[in-house]
């Protein structure tokens, strides 16, 4: 009885959950009630206890409210009646069997109705699951049993029944790394009391690791009454299928987003194999092309003798299995897989234990398609247009899961897409060789050597088809042992560019034949310029990106006299060249550019300036010194000090250019780069012989004399004949038509120059005599006697001039 007592006494500290608690007797009087009846009722439990439980009954024809269990009228203290829910619970007193009676609000009663309903209804769910964790995460409740969770094998006694599961983790029902995973958010959401909305991760099941499988976990702390944590609920749904369509969308985004984007054929070949490894698509992958792709070439059928090779790799742990070919090997590609290449299908081995049981690979073949830790292989021809590119081979190893048709098929659409890529990559090369080869062939050569200079010119391409065009640089002969070193560029880039360039260096070259200065050389070329512009076709009517034009183009040209050490120089638009003489700094040449040809009718100032032995000469386009690695101020600075340090060491120009280069060029330029390196060397006195005579025709003897005496001291009398006879001939004509003294000087260089000066500005003119004709036909017998002849005005007159050969006596 007093245990009874103690028991009703308790009852006022239970916490009613919105409702309030009666202890109602034998005889229907109120014992015992909870505080909350003041708020419900708007009475005290002073005014209760002692009363009747039928005074609060709005029909007090319920009573006795043995066994009953649903809503009621009650009455307030205020006389108003309120709809309650009502419970009863019999209950043993001193006086016989009483009730405890419990009322809640009818609102908050249904919210609890549904709230228990829905609990009910998510643990008898069978495709949702929800499970309950204590705080050390072990599990105390779940809605799915062992066999519906894959976990325990058909027709054991715990497979149908989700009890089975308490006391167990997550580590028992999932492999090792995705329950580490999962474990972690539910440790966070734990500790934190966070929640977890919809994360999604990878679910294998220890049963079936080798099946993909993907959930959806939502999770939320749970807390007692008091607050205090009690654990943590779970809900859980299967998303393996929509995983896997996002997975494959998202790769596809991601090799769309990444393939393409480049025009360069080696890195669109990069870009797919790391594109499905870094994707997790696949555990290593290769990209293995014709060598034709490769070149630019169209590609043809692929046949058994067809040259492979693998131009990208990639693998998940970065470390390329030695036992295959690497990134650059060659081959041919094996028997297994050449038909479907052939053929244009892929083909797929979920399993490779069957292959490797099977009959023994030849060892060529194993180094093409089989590594140590592959268990799963794919292959894809790379092919568009209907012509073969290459393959993508891929592999899986046992971690992951085999390759299967739907991987088969979304594999083919990547490369499907990638294949593409690689032919515009392809087209693009072909054009950039077309091009780069143009420009190459429109230079001169590399090293170029004379008595007078030793010279080497380096041209390097831009990195893509965009930047080749228009520069060039170049190295001409002129009369009497002197050398015009010209440098240029044309505005634009691509074949129309590169074909412009051509016509300006042809000009140029036409205009050093004529020996001009410089300046007026360059006048020449801006007049052409000009002229060129006002007959080019306007954009529209140019096939291409941009019509071809020479409007803008810079060109600097210089002129050395090794026989006086001097350089006389002139710029249209071009950077002035650095200048070293041995043992001083090396110092950029004072020359003023004018402006670039075509655009302004000024004049370009010429600056001559001295040149001692051995000194060299760096001429260059504006992308050597813009580079990403150092201002142009700073870059100058060290192609001086380069410059200064070989010339003074003698090196030669072939190497200080590749030292210039390679200090100044850290990669690829944007646009190409052009630089032409050249060491001075004056001839010997000794090579030169020069006498003036008067304007009196009893002269032509003595020069001939003159000149047979110097050709006998230079071993050269198998010359004396000729030489004589276009001696007499230019001496002639000079006192003849000039009436000044006249000027003779021998030139013994590769060839034996024979020149004469006088004081008229008039130009010969070689024409043919006719019959009747008692003279003219001097200029044409010094044309047949000498390999080429020329004349050049001075600042006194003009010289005329004759080459002829030394032949092999005279070398």
């Amino acid at each position: 009885m007093s245990t009874h007592h103690t028991d009703l006494r308790n009852l006022r500290a239970l916490p009613d959950g919105g409702g309030a608690v009666l202890v109602v007797d034998a005889h229907g009087s109120i014992v015992m009630c909870s505080e909350a009846v003041r708020e419900l009722l708007g009475l005290t439990p002073g005014d209760l206890c002692g009363r009747p439980v039928a005074d609060l009954l709005a029909d007090s024809g319920m009573w006795p409210l043995k066994g009953v269990h649903g809503d009621l009228e009650l009455r307030r203290r205020d006389g108003t009646t309120v709809m309650m829910c009502l419970e009863t619970l019999p209950m043993l007193s001193p006086g016989g069997e009483g009730l405890v009676v419990h009322i809640t609000p009818l609102r908050l009663a249904v919210r609890r109705q549904e709230d228990e309903a829905l609990v009910r209804a998510l643990f008898r769910q069978q495709r949702v699951g929800l499970a309950i964790h204590s705080m050390d995460l072990t599990t105390t409740r779940l809605n799915l049993s062992p066999h519906q969770l894959g976990t325990a094998p058909v027709g054991t006694e715990d497979d149908t029944d989700p009890a089975s599961v308490y006391g167990r983790c997550v580590q028992d029902t999932l492999i090792p790394a995705d329950a580490e995973a999962v474990l972690a958010q539910l440790q966070r959401v734990a500790e934190t009391g966070e929640p977890m909305v919809d994360w999604v991760h990878s679910a294998r099941l220890r049963s079936e690791p080798g099946r993909e499988r993907a959930q959806s976990f939502s999770a939320f702390r749970l807390h007692s009454a008091n607050g205090r944590a009690i654990g943590v609920a779970v809900v859980f749904t299967d998303v393996t299928q929509e995983h896997a369509a996002r997975e494959r969308i998202s790769l596809l985004q991601a090799a769309a987003e990444r393939i393409g984007r480049s025009l360069a054929v080696p890195t669109v070949a990069r870009e797919l194999a790391d594109v499905l490894v870094e994707r997790g698509f696949a555990s290593m992958a290769a990209v293995d092309l014709t060598q034709g792709v490769l070149l630019g070439r169209e590609p043809g059928e692929a046949g058994p003798e067809t040259a492979f090779q693998r131009v990208a790799v990639a693998s998940f742990d970065g470390e390329w299995p030695p036992e295959i070919h690497p990134s650059g090997a060659t081959f041919e590609m094996p028997g297994l897989a050449e038909e479907q290449v052939r053929r244009g299908t892929g083909g797929l081995r979920p399993r490779l234990d069957q292959w490797r049981a099977g009959p023994v690979l030849d060892p060529d073949e194993a180094q093409v398609l089989l590594p140590d830790a592959a268990e799963s292989f794919l292959l894809v021809p790379l092919s568009a247009r209907g012509l073969v590119l290459g393959t993508l081979m891929l592999w899986r190893t046992a971690a992951v899961t085999p390759f299967g048709e739907d991987d088969a098929a979304l594999a083919e659409e990547i490369a499907s897409r990638a294949a593409l890529g690689l032919d515009n990559a392809r087209r693009y090369t072909r054009e950039h060789r077309t091009v780069e080869a143009l420009q190459r062939s429109l230079l001169p050569p590399a090293v170029t050597e004379t008595r007078a200079a030793r010279t080497a010119g380096s041209y390097v391409p831009a990195g893509s088809t965009e930047g080749v065009g228009g520069a060039w640089f170049d190295v001409i002969p002129l009369s009497s042992s002197r050398l015009a070193f010209v440098i240029g560029g044309v505005t634009g880039h691509g074949l129309n560019a590169a074909a412009t360039m051509g016509r300006l260096r042809t000009a140029v070259q036409t205009l050093g034949d004529l020996d001009l200065p410089p300046g007026e050389l360059l006048a020449h070329l801006d007049d052409l310029v000009v002229r060129l512009g006002d007959v080019e076709p306007p954009p529209g009517d140019v096939p291409g990106d941009a019509p071809p034009t020479a409007t803008g183009a810079t060109c600097l040209y210089c002129v050395y006299d090794p026989l006086a050490g001097r350089c006389e120089m002139a710029s249209a638009g071009h950077p002035p060249p650095v200048f070293a003489a041995p043992g001083v700094p090396a110092e950029v040449v004072d020359v003023k550019p004018g402006p670039p040809l075509g655009v302004d009718s000024l004049p370009f100032e010429p600056v001559g300036f001295d040149i001692p032995p051995g000194s060299m000469l760096a001429f260059y386009n504006l992308p050597l010194l813009s580079q990403p690695d150092g201002t142009p101020a700073e870059r100058l600075a060290r192609m001086r000090a380069v410059l200064a340090a070989d010339a003074s060491e003698g090196t030669t120009p072939t190497r200080t250019g590749r030292t210039l280069l390679h200090d100044l060029l850290p990669g690829p330029p944007d646009d190409d780069v052009t630089l032409l390196v050249a060491r001075m060397r004056p001839l010997p006195p000794d090579a030169v012989a020069t006498w003036r005579f008067p304007a009196d025709p009893a002269v032509v003897a003595e020069a001939r004399t003159a000149v047979e005496a110097q050709l006998e001291r230079w071993n050269l009398m198998h010359l004396a004949f000729p030489t004589e006879l276009i001696t007499s001939e230019l001496v002639t004509n000079a006192i003849r038509y000039g009436g000044a003294p006249v000027g003779l000087r021998l030139i013994r260089d590769e060839n034996l120059v024979c020149e004469v000066s006088d004081a008229s500005q008039t130009q010969p003119r070689l024409r043919r005599a006719r019959l009747s004709d008692e003279g003219g036909r001097g200029l044409f017998l010094i044309a047949q006697l000498s390999s080429r002849w020329g004349s050049r005005y001075t600042d006194t007159g003009k010289t005329i001039w004759a080459e002829q050969p030394l032949g092999d006596a005279g070398r």
